[in-house]
């Protein structure tokens, strides 16, 4: 394998090139017309435009993307995470073209797509499930018979779904038909499937989920657990590793677990399964994305392994060398997803021109980012900077860096989320470790975080202050 084109933009596209060009391997980056001055643009060997800024015009062109890598003699494209990284279709346009697809085989990718052929597939190797529906639904007097059943609160999810959408808590009966009806028009609209199913709704959710890698000589791994319940809109803020409520026994019973899902669709690659974890630490299966996620970092740094090498290696035929028994928690690690959002404002995308953006630097901090001073955030993708990660040989100094970091990361003319970082870091629930799911619900306002602001701003002014009568009297004694 002597190039790889890197079929995505921004940090994870830098991310899967250092580690390219760290195994002596060339580097294909393809861009939107909108990103021709991007960053990651400039890090690759080569560079071909391949569309207008619409990302199906672009990053979402498979054909497109084909095309560039016959032409430019490419050996694997490494799909990074979003975009095409979990279509079955362009993992097989690349087999039928002879090229290596950086991931699972196109049947893993279609299993695990529909959550409920996820559930089916993974039904013998009993992996413990939340109680629901085993099959798609859009009868609604019928979707009430079993809700009653199940008992409320209900969630109702979109079969094709993710990210949030498709997805409708039901606290009680009167209110599940208009709910159903929501969440079956929000699935088509997103997805172009109504399918929806149905399942108890688990009130206190810990969202934890376990790094898997697979090679294709029967070997299959996991890397720990990451916390990952620090969300807005169903999407995660703020990740660690490891857990801080884990035991030793729970977290090899969910290792086993997550292999077993691997194995149920016989996986390769690098893989994140996903489960809830309620009060009294039993888990459930959610679901599995065939992908590297936004939040490995925090195991690499947990582990000491690189995944995006370990990708690599996979798709090139080589057996994973690793042992499960070799395999140790070293420390604790900490991410921040720096979006171009306001907390102030419902977390609304903040898009404009980056007048200030300066990173923070030292030890055990590290930046995966995919922007620049001066440049313009696009509307047109998903609005995250980067990802601040803070490494620590306990939890309380991984979340103390991260609150220096915070402050040491000078970002001017975009709201970001790096202000709602350090009011997790700050608050009680999350130094603790006792938080769930709905810690922005139960614990964050815009308010609180404006009364932080004030809070911080009347202590450097004094700080200022003070230093200036200092100043003042240094300047009269030495007159």
């Amino acid at each position: 394998m002597k190039k790889i084109l890197v079929a995505n933009r921004g940090e994870i596209a830098i991310r899967v090139m250092r580690t390219a060009e760290k195994m002596g391997i060339k580097t294909v980056a393809v861009f939107s017309e909108i990103d021709r001055n991007a960053p990651h643009v400039r890090f690759a060997d080569e560079a071909v435009c391949i569309g207008p800024a619409p990302s199906n015009e672009s990053y979402l062109r498979g054909d497109k993307i084909i095309d560039v890598a016959k032409k430019l003699n490419v050996d694997a494209i490494h799909p990074g995470y979003g975009f095409l990284s979990e279509n079955a279709d362009f993992a097989e346009l690349c087999e039928a073209n002879n090229i290596t697809f950086i991931g699972p085989k196109s049947k893993a990718i279609k299993v695990m797509g529909s959550k409920l052929a996820a559930k089916e597939t993974v039904k013998a190797y009993n992996i413990p499930m939340v109680p629901g529906t085993d099959e798609a639904i859009t009868d609604i007097s019928k979707a009430k018979e079993i809700a009653s059943g199940i008992g409320f609160p209900i969630l109702i999810k979109a079969s094709a779904g993710g990210g949030g959408k498709g997805m409708r808590i039901v606290e009680n009966e009167a209110e599940f038909e208009s709910q159903m009806n929501r969440a079956i028009s929000e699935a088509k609209s997103a997805f172009g499937d109504g399918s929806v199913f149905i399942e108890k709704y688990v009130t206190s959710p810990r969202h934890i989920e376990i790094q898997v890698m697979a090679d294709t000589h029967g070997n299959y791994l996991h890397f720990f657990e990451r916390e990952c319940s620090i969300q807005r809109r169903h999407q995660k803020v703020v990740e660690e590793a490891p857990s801080a409520v884990l035991t030793a026994q729970l977290r090899d019973e969910m290792g086993q677990a997550a292999i077993n899902v691997a194995r149920s669709c016989d996986y390769v690659g690098a893989g994140t399964v996903e489960f809830l974890l309620d009060d009294d630490h039993n888990f459930y299966f959610l679901e599995m994305n065939t992908r590297l996620q936004v939040e490995h970092p925090v195991s690499e740094l947990i582990a000491g392994v690189d995944l995006v090498e370990l990708q690599i290696k996979v798709a090139r035929g080589e057996a994973l060398q690793i042992k499960q028994k070799d395999l140790k928690i070293n420390g604790h690690a900490l991410e921040l997803r720096v979006y171009a959002e306001d907390p102030m404002n419902d977390f609304l995308p903040s898009v404009g021109h980056l007048d200030v953006y300066r990173l923070p630097e030292g030890k055990n901090i590290r930046v995966d980012n995919g922007f620049e001073e001066g440049m313009d955030i696009p509307i047109q993708y998903d609005p995250m900077l980067a990802k601040l990660i803070t490494y620590g040989e306990t939890r309380d100094e991984a979340i103390q860096l991260m609150l220096k970091a915070i402050d040491n990361y000078h970002v001017e003319g975009v709201q970001t989320t790096l202000p709602f970082g350090r009011f997790v870091c700050e608050h009680e629930a999350f130094r603790s470790g006792n938080f769930d799911t709905h810690f922005v619900k139960k614990y964050y306002s815009a308010d609180l975080l404006e009364e932080q602001h004030k809070i911080e701003a009347e202590i450097a002014a004094k700080i200022a202050l003070k230093r200036y009568l200092e100043e003042q009297k240094l300047l009269r004694f030495s007159n």
